[in-house]
């Protein structure tokens, strides 16, 4: 059953990489309205998540408005993906821009960290190294249960030179990577990080906060930076690589908990610019006693690959 179901959704994404760029983003929006009136759950979670960032600043009927945009906007996304990773780098050029790629050029060499969050069609990150052949860029990612499904969704993400360690199991050969001085670590860092976080305000509210980039940043010496992607039109976007995150002030090396709070306020800074972008559905301010948070940096989180 499970094989049948398997060569079932390879012949859908074959069908859906035939078709054009606008009409398969078309049916991941019509998709998603449906799931918008049948999946009560996330929907109440998207506007849960809303109302804890915007209850004092928008009405109800706004903060709904904003929750069913978001979620149309991340079937469209998804759903394109699967076309887009067929697309070869000229017939994806007219659909990204890339701005501030220029700070990733060290004067001395050294790699460094790339945090980016779950923003826009954040996937799109794997198209890097067409436009920085220069760079070697790895990442982390958490397997699927089911080796073929997880063996096909990585086919995805690697065909375009990103390598990626499986965060519990490659860990250390990610790490030694890092130490090598060579290759660019992109980690997505903005969700609930459980209890190997830091628990920080963002957007005004304290949660689990993931200490990855700074950790990494601060252990190997490597610059930090962000990594935003923007949806500026209809089929549209644009990843913005932003200033640096200073990992030391006045020679002396800043804490985790410091950096981590510039790195909230990076994201926070492109949740207000576009609040429709981000990734809501996620339970993102989960009470610290779910997972017994209290409140200080937890020394496990060394050992994490990067969070979400």
């Amino acid at each position: 059953m499970k094989r049948a179901f398997y060569w079932i959704v390879r012949g859908a994404i074959a069908l859906l990489q035939c078709l054009p760029l606008n009409i398969v983003a078309g049916m991941g929006r019509l998709g998603a309205w449906v799931g918008w009136l049948l999946d009560r759950r996330h929907r109440q979670v998207a506007i849960e998540n809303l109302e804890q960032a915007f209850g004092g600043e928008k009405t109800a009927s706004e903060i709904r408005s904003l929750a069913r945009e978001n979620y149309l906007r991340i079937g469209a996304n998804y759903l394109s993906l699967v076309k887009i990773a067929s697309m070869p780098a000229a017939a994806l050029r007219p659909h990204l821009e890339w701005t501030g790629l220029d700070r990733l050029t060290q004067t001395d060499g050294r790699s460094g960290i790339l945090a980016i969050g779950h923003f826009g069609n954040f996937e799109l990150f794997e198209r890097l190294p067409e436009v920085r052949p220069d760079l070697q860029i790895i990442s982390t990612y958490r397997a699927l249960r089911q080796p073929m499904f997880n063996d096909l969704m990585q086919g995805f993400r690697t065909r375009y030179g990103v390598r990626f360690f499986e965060r519990r199991s490659e860990s250390d050969a990610m790490k030694a990577e890092l130490a090598d001085g060579k290759s660019w670590l992109v980690l997505l860092a903005d969700q609930h990080a459980g209890p190997k976080g830091a628990w920080l305000p963002f957007l005004g509210r304290p949660c689990s906060c993931s200490i990855s980039p700074a950790l990494f940043a601060l252990r190997y010496r490597r610059p930090l930076y962000t990594a935003i992607c923007f949806q500026i039109g209809p089929l549209q976007w644009r990843i913005e690589v932003g200033p640096a995150i200073p990992v030391h002030s006045e020679g002396r090396r800043r804490s985790v908990e410091a950096v981590t709070r510039d790195l909230n306020a990076a994201y926070e800074a492109a949740i207000r610019r576009d609040p429709v972008n981000w990734f809501w559905v996620h339970r993102r301010w989960k009470p610290a006693s779910e997972f017994q948070g209290d409140g200080n940096v937890r020394h496990g989180a060394e050992s994490d690959a990067g969070a979400e």
